[in-house]
């Protein structure tokens, strides 16, 4: 999923992602991140296109763990939980208050 789209899945608007993330979702994204700079500092890419296929290379060592605990644990790791409980006031109602 791309960031909006995980943001929008969790309900999220302006809050940070990570800051709503469960703790396997964080490490998901550690392991992601960590391979990807790995991948980086050892071939040197160079170039939009070059990083985004390194990028692409982090995300599936990323998909390879989620499999991995997900098989084990026979448990989802994306959860639609977030770190704090929002309750957004209706916009249009704030405005007609005003």
């Amino acid at each position: 999923m791309k960031a909006s789209e995980y943001k929008a899945y969790k309900g999220l608007r302006k809050e940070s992602l990570r800051d709503n993330m469960t703790d396997i979702e964080i490490a998901l994204t550690n392991i992601g991140e960590i391979a990807a700079r790995d991948i980086a500092k050892k071939e040197h890419p160079q170039g939009l296109n070059e990083n985004m296929k390194v990028a692409k290379r982090g995300g599936r060592v990323a998909k390879g763990a989620r499999d991995v605990y997900e098989e084990e644990t026979k448990t989802s790791a994306i959860s639609k939980e977030n770190a704090l409980n929002y309750q957004y006031k209706d916009d249009n109602k704030l405005i007609e208050n005003k």
